[in-house]
């Protein structure tokens, strides 16, 4: 383990022991700052200040992406503007293409002298804790700033900036190289079946791996409704490209489905494309195939029970712990 890293994990553990504490944001220096400056809102001002979330380095991209889109949505509630930072992964950086027309964090502390402030954790849902986020926001309004979120600050509704998202993914200079395997005459469905580390959950009893597992039997169910499915175009027939890990023998399940394709040894980058121009996408319990839903503008079948929210739009359509399709 690298130093920041360990540095990482030490702040991870004081944070988990005092977020629910009486004193924790007294632990900020921004906090206690904005007691100190209560009118400082009221001072001219000739800049917008930024905001900004680190994407986590120590998580999978899925996770990180949730990361940054929580920045990027913030930056808009607090009336700031938005500083990128970018994903460890440059292979990632640039396929996203997330950053391309955005000033990053560390251009605004090198280049142009902004200061670098972090700000506590805050529940979005909490209006406490909002006014004291934007109390620390204009106590710096007179000053040159970019905020820091504090590392994997949650964002629920992620679908709220999914339209800035879509826009700049498929704007990104990335897509002018990506190879797609799909067919154009066939109708294509993705299914993404989380297993991977999650499988150890299974022996280990991990809450936080058990928490996404889902059998085969559960998408096998959903795979059957969506063949079903009105959407469906008659003139294109459907085919299957199932994206997961291990070997077809674990998938047993899935034998009979007719033009199915298995894409086990398929990279993460070409996955994800994958999952995000799929006609129809199956998700899991997954950050994983949850962000190219975001990007994908076809059909996309969910897990009801999951940690993010999905949007009132006929293209979501919703699946019960069993499979079954629901209504909304």
């Amino acid at each position: 383990m690298s130093f920041a890293q360990k540095l990482r994990a030490v702040r991870t553990v004081l944070i988990a022991k005092t977020r629910n504490k009486q004193y924790y944001y007294r632990l900020y220096p921004s906090y206690r700052y904005a007691i100190k400056h209560p009118a400082a809102g009221n001072k001219n001002t000739d800049h917008v200040n930024y905001l900004a979330a680190r994407p986590n380095p120590d998580s999978g991209i899925g996770h990180q992406m949730a990361n940054w889109i929580a920045g990027y949505y913030f930056a808009q509630v607090l009336g700031l503007n938005f500083a990128h930072m970018p994903f460890s992964s440059p292979k990632w950086e640039n396929f996203l293409g997330f950053g391309e027309g955005e000033i990053t964090l560390e251009d605004l502390v090198k280049r142009k002298h902004f200061k670098k402030v972090r700000i506590p954790h805050f529940n979005e849902a909490n209006e406490a804790e909002m006014t004291a986020i934007r109390e620390i926001v204009d106590a710096y309004a007179d000053q040159r700033v970019v905020f820091l979120c504090e590392q994997d600050q949650f964002y629920k509704a992620q679908f709220g900036v999914m339209e800035d998202l879509q826009r700049k993914f498929y704007s990104a200079s990335a897509r002018r190289n990506d190879h797609l395997i799909y067919r154009p005459d066939e109708f294509h469905i993705a299914v993404h079946v989380r297993r991977g580390d999650i499988v150890i959950g299974q022996t280990n009893q991990d809450p936080g791996l058990t928490k996404r597992w889902q059998d085969n039997s559960y998408f096998l169910r959903v795979l059957e409704q969506a063949l079903s499915l009105p959407q469906l175009p008659e003139d294109k027939p459907a085919a299957v490209y199932l994206f997961s890990q291990g070997e077809e023998k674990d998938f047993p399940e899935f034998s009979a489905i007719p033009n199915l394709h298995y894409c086990l040894d398929m990279g993460p980058v070409d996955s994800f494309l994958h999952m995000v121009n799929a006609d129809l996408l199956i998700t899991s319990k997954s950050s994983f195939s949850y962000k190219p839903a975001l990007l994908n503008k076809g059909l996309k079948i969910c897990p009801q029970n999951f940690w993010h929210g999905y949007p009132e739009d006929p293209s979501w359509i919703l699946a019960d712990d069993t499979g079954t399709l629901l209504s909304r």
